[in-house]
């Protein structure tokens, strides 16, 4: 479809303020709604942008319309749709912009609403099945006139995947997404776990539903059991689940730009005095005013297209019950903020010393990472998971904790392991020893103290510095001990005095004193 094609439409009667041959030939991708100031980054090549001018006002220079006009041109868009409801028309200075920028500007009148643009393009696009010619598809054709009506109302994806197998005789069918988590199934089709959905994605019954998606966005049309219908209708089926999928993915992008703007203000400690910002800008985005909330941040590859953040939406996906607000961070990185109960649980014995149960958010997300890592093993992906922020004021601090506990994911090895594991999800809980503190912090920062505390026994080239290097790390080991270390390395106790006063005399540290001692300990924990 093209965007000259929504000129000769009546029942929208839209006016075209500007626009020649090169920009109403534009093939049309998809549509996105957005009334922030900058949208680009959640647009997608030649789609169109419907517009309400919300963002705008009267009083504003002609900069403002400028950068939002150079933002559609920046993400490649086909057209901009602009409302009339809100000034009453479309400003003449937004359609110069668009002038110079040479995006075409269609006006959107009163009495046409957004939703029946939206519904208009994508059912001229690839749902008015029942218009193309009937021997060009394998699914009978009121089963296709079925699925566009149910497609341009929004249905839920139970109900399309039941009607889209109930010509052949309901069949237990899935929707299953790249982790196993079930989006639909029919009424035949008995609840799967997670584990066994999984599985079932390797089965010669299951279709991929949008190939072109990241491996962590990925959805699978599954029939456990033959149905014999030819593979062409069950690719068809799939098919419609994509544009289902789309749809889902539009308000997903649409979601980002307000969780966008609330990561933006975590990020900064001016946040800390801002309760009330941070509580619009959680609102914003579907979440309580109130905590406590958790934090989590995810690390991919170096790419901003690594799918990363499908990776975090897609985990997410599993808190059951849970809202949460996705996006990345003004560094780049995707986080979100997750809505946390206080109800983790309390210790049963009355006098035993109060506990703390593992999060649940923590336990399911570390349960589900090697199964999210397995969809993209050449990726590594790891993540950090912050403490409950009380309040809105404390999402500051909150995410940097995630930020430490995600460094600590990243050093984290593997038993016997050399180098830092594939992947990894850490959170700050975890971090209850000395050891496990030390890897949030920074290698290079590790490395420079390691160095500075050691002073010449860093330089482990030389044998005699390895030599006592091996007595002190065993003489901590023992809590200072001279009679086990020298039995732990078979040496006589005047030679561990001997080794242990070289290396006080070259540390400038002194073994008898607990800080010094630490010092050291932290020191080759560094290295």
């Amino acid at each position: 479809m093209h965007v000259e094609d929504l000129l000769r439409l009546e029942s929208l009667d839209l006016t075209l303020l500007w626009g020649d041959g090169p920009q109403l030939t534009r093939e049309i991708s998809g549509v996105t709604a957005t009334d922030l100031e900058d949208p680009g980054r959640f647009l997608q090549r030649d789609e169109l942008v419907l517009s309400g001018l919300v963002w705008w006002a009267p009083a504003d220079d002609e900069s403002k319309a400028e950068r939002f006009v150079a933002a559609l041109h920046g993400a490649g868009a086909a057209a901009l749709l602009a409302g009339e409801e809100t000034h009453g028309g479309v400003p003449d200075v937004l359609v110069d912009a668009c002038r110079r920028h040479g995006i075409a500007i269609l006006s959107v009148p009163v009495h046409t609403s957004f939703r029946a643009v939206t519904d208009t393009v994508y059912l001229r696009q690839w749902g008015d099945l029942s218009r193309r010619p009937a021997d060009h598809y394998a699914l009978p054709e009121n089963v296709r006139a079925e699925l566009s009506r149910l497609l341009a109302d929004g249905t839920d994806p139970d109900t399309l995947l039941t009607r889209a197998v109930a010509h052949l005789g309901t069949p237990p069918a899935y929707v299953l997404s790249a982790t196993g988590r079930t989006i639909a199934r029919t009424p035949t089709a008995a609840p799967l776990s997670v584990s066994r959905a999984a599985e079932a994605l390797t089965a010669p019954t299951t279709l991929s539903v949008d190939p072109d998606a990241s491996p962590y966005g990925q959805w699978h049309l599954h029939l456990p059991e033959p149905v014999g219908a030819p593979p062409r209708m069950l690719h068809e089926i799939a098919e419609v689940l994509a544009q289902h999928r789309q749809a889902t993915l539009r308000r997903e992008r649409a979601a980002r730009g307000p969780a966008a703007d609330l990561l933006s203000l975590m990020d900064t400690e001016s946040s800390i005095a801002a309760p009330a910002a941070l509580r619009t800008a959680l609102q914003a985005c579907g979440l309580p005013d109130e905590g406590p909330y958790t934090v989590i941040t995810v690390k991919g590859a170096a790419a901003d297209d690594d799918g990363t953040l499908d990776a975090l939406t897609e985990a997410l996906r599993h808190l059951t019950g849970r809202g949460f607000a996705v996006g990345r961070l003004p560094t780049g990185e995707p986080a979100a903020v997750i809505d946390t109960d206080t109800d983790t649980g309390t210790d049963s014995d009355t006098d035993a010393p109060p506990s703390t149960p593992p999060s649940p958010i923590a336990t399911t997300l570390k349960n589900l990472w090697p199964t999210l890592q397995s969809r993209n093993a050449s990726v590594p992906l790891h993540g950090g998971i912050s403490a409950p922020a009380a309040t809105p004021q404390n999402l500051n601090g909150a995410l940097t904790q995630a930020r430490y506990a995600l460094t600590a994911a990243r050093a984290q090895r593997a038993p016997g392991a050399s180098t830092a594991s594939t992947s990894h999800v850490t959170a700050i809980e975890d971090l209850t020893t000395l050891g496990a503190l030390l890897t949030g912090i920074p290698a290079d920062v590790r490395t420079a103290f390691g160095i500075h505390a050691l002073g010449p026994l860093a330089d482990d080239t030389n044998p005699s510095h390895r030599m006592l290097l091996e007595t002190l790390d065993v003489f901590l080991a023992h809590n200072g001990s001279w009679a086990r270390t020298a039995e732990a390395l078979h040496l006589h106790v005047n030679t561990v005095h001997y080794r242990i006063q070289r290396v006080e005399m070259l540390t400038g540290r002194d073994l008898a004193r607990l800080d010094h001692k630490l010092d050291l300990k932290a020191a080759l924990l560094c290295r």
